[in-house]
C-alpha cells in the first residue's frame, strides 16, 4: 500500500497549492482566502517511480466553532489515517500561537513530522525558518509550493525515510490473475454481486451501508481464468463519514483501484447519479484503470423509470462512452453472467501490445483526414508513433512544436486511435516528445571572407540610405 500524507497546518500557508503540486492536478481550490478548504480531498503523486497518497486539509485556527470544528475534526481524522504529517507554517507571517496549539496536537498521534516553512520565496530563506525550530522537530524543510521550490528534495527525504516500509506491496506479483475491483456508494450490492459471482456467501451482504469496511481480495476460477475479486468499502461523501474505522476504508478503496486491472463500477438504478458517483469515477479515471459500469438493481423496475436511468447516464456521465455499461440484478443474477466478457475484453484492451509501425501508420491516417493547426505561421509535424505503457494505453508521439499541440486536436487523436485499435473499457492517453534543435543557442561562426562581404554589404546600405536621406 501507498504511504499516505496528511498535509496539515493554518488556514492560508498554503496547504492546497502545495496539494496541487505534488498529485500535477488543479482539484484543489487556492484563493488568497483563508477556510477555502473544509472537507478532505485525496489525490496521488509519483516521485521518481515512487507514489504515494496525498490528503489534502482544511486549516486548523484554534476558533473550532460553527464550521470550524467540523473542519478540525476532518483535519484530526486525516492525520489518524496518514503513515506521516506534512506540518506547513508560513514562512512570512511568522511564528503564531495557533502553530504551536497545532504542533501539540501532532506530536499526540506519535506519528512522523516533516516540518515544512512555505513561502519563503524573496525573503531569507533561513531567517523565516529560524524562529520554527523552537517548535522541537528535527526535520524542517525551506520551500516556495508556488514556485515548486525545495519541494521536490523534500518528497525526497520523506519517500527515503517511509520507502522501506512501504515498497515491497507496490509490486504486484504478475500470476496471469485478472484483479477486478468492485466499486461503488454504500449499499449499492457490492457484496451482493461478489456473492452472486462465486457461487456462495463469501462476504458479508446486508441492506445497512457501511458493512464492508475493508478491502476484502478473493481469488476465483472461471473457465480456466484465474481472478481476484476485491470488495471494497463504499465511498460516502466525506461529509456523512463519521466513524474512524471508515475513514481508514477510503484509504483502502482509493489503494484497491490502484492495484486492480479492471474496475466494475457500480450505480444504483433506483437513485440518480450523484455527485459521489462522479467523484468515484474520476478517480478511476484518473489512475487509468479499465472500466466496466453496472447499473444495479435493474429487477422490478417499470419502463419509464428505465429509460430515465438511461437518459441520466447519458446526460451526466457522457465522458464514459468508451466504457461498457451492464443493467444488472446482482440479487437475481440477472445479466450478471455478461460481465465475465466486459471484464475480459477491457482487461484485453488495456494490456494490448501495438507494434511501432502500426501505430506510427495509424498516426499518419490521423494526420492525413485532419491536419494540425498552424501555431505562429508554422505547421506541426508529428512523425512517429510507439507505445508508452499499458492500463491505460499510453500512445507517445513524437515531432516537432509538440508543445502547441491544442487539446482538442489532442482529444481528436485520443477518439481516433481508440476507434482504429476498437479498445473497449480503457483508455487511450497521448503524450509528445518533441526533437531537439541541435543548433538551439549556438551562433554561425563566419569566415574571413563572410565577415568581409557582411561588411561590404552592410557600408553598401548605409550609403544607399544615406543618399534616399538626402534627396528627401
Amino acid at each position: 500500500m501507498k504511504p499516505v500524507l496528511a498535509l496539515i497546518g493554518r488556514p492560508n500557508v498554503g496547504k492546497s497549492t502545495l496539494f496541487n503540486r505534488l498529485t500535477r492536478s488543479r482539484d484543489a481550490l487556492v484563493a488568497d482566502f483563508p477556510g477555502l478548504t473544509r472537507d478532505r480531498k485525496y489525490g496521488t503523486g509519483e516521485l521518481n517511480g515512487r507514489s504515494y497518497m496525498l490528503i489534502d486539509t482544511g486549516g486548523l485556527s484554534g476558533e473550532e466553532v460553527g464550521i470550524d470544528e467540523h473542519m478540525a475534526k476532518q483535519t484530526r481524522a486525516a492525520m489518524q489515517e496518514a503513515d506521516a504529517i506534512l506540518f506547513i507554517v508560513d514562512g512570512k507571517q511568522g511564528l503564531t500561537a495557533a502553530d504551536q496549539q497545532i504542533a501539540q496536537d501532532i506530536r499526540v498521534m506519535g506519528k512522523p513530522v516533516y516540518l515544512l516553512v512555505n513561502k519563503i520565496d524573496g525573503v531569507d530563506a533561513d531567517q523565516a525558518s529560524s524562529e520554527f525550530y523552537s517548535l522541537g522537530f528535527t526535520e524542517v524543510f525551506q520551500i516556495a509550493a508556488v514556485q515548486g521550490r525545495g519541494v521536490t528534495v523534500l518528497m525526497t527525504a520523506v519517500l527515503d525515510s517511509l520507502g522501506a516500509d512501504f515498497d515491497v506491496e507496490e509490486e504486484e506479483e504478475d500470476d496471469g490473475s485478472i484483479r477486478i475491483a468492485f466499486v461503488g456508494r454504500p449499499n449499492v450490492g457490492k457484496s451482493t454481486l461478489i456473492n452472486r459471482i462465486m457461487g456462495e456467501e463469501r462476504v458479508i451482504a446486508f441492506d445497512q451501508p457501511g458493512t464492508t469496511r475493508d478491502s476484502i481480495f478473493i481469488p476465483f476460477e472461471r473457465n480456466g481464468q484465474a481472478y481476484t475479486l476485491i470488495d471494497t468499502a463504499g465511498v460516502r461523501r466525506r461529509s456523512r463519514v463519521d466513524e474512524t474505522i471508515e475513514k481508514f476504508s477510503i484509504i483502502k478503496t482509493l489503494d484497491a483501484i490502484q492495484r486492480c486491472h479492471v474496475v466494475i463500477m457500480l450505480v444504483d438504478a433506483h437513485d440518480s447519479i450523484t455527485d459521489q458517483d462522479a467523484h468515484l469515477l474520476g478517480l478511476i479515471l484518473d489512475a487509468g484503470k479499465a472500466l466496466v459500469l453496472a447499473v444495479n438493481k435493474w429487477d422490478g423496475m417499470e419502463s419509464d423509470e428505465r429509460e430515465w436511468i438511461k437518459q441520466q447516464l447519458e446526460v451526466k456521465l457522457p465522458f464514459l462512452d468508451f466504457a461498457e455499461k451492464y443493467f444488472i440484478s446482482a440479487l437475481h443474477g440477472s445479466n450478471v453472467g455478461l460481465l465475465y466478457t466486459a471484464v475480459k475484453r477491457a482487461y484485453d484492451s488495456a494490456m494490448l501490445k501495438v507494434p511501432t509501425p502500426r501505430l506510427t501508420r495509424i498516426l499518419e491516417m490521423a494526420v492525413q483526414q485532419h491536419q494540425p493547426p498552424l501555431t505562429r505561421g508554422q505547421r506541426i509535424k508529428l512523425r512517429y508513433a510507439h507505445q508508452g505503457g499499458s492500463n491505460p494505453f499510453r500512445v507517445i508521439i513524437h515531432g516537432n512544436r509538440t508543445d502547441y499541440v491544442p487539446d482538442m486536436y489532442t482529444r481528436y487523436l485520443t477518439n481516433y486511435f481508440h476507434k482504429t485499435l476498437k479498445l473497449v473499457g480503457s483508455q487511450v492517453r497521448i503524450e509528445y516528445k518533441g526533437g531537439e534543435n541541435p543548433y538551439e543557442g549556438k551562433r554561425n561562426t563566419l569566415t574571413p571572407r563572410q565577415e568581409h562581404t557582411k561588411k561590404r554589404l552592410a557600408a553598401r546600405i548605409h550609403k544607399i540610405k544615406k543618399s534616399e536621406k538626402k534627396k528627401k
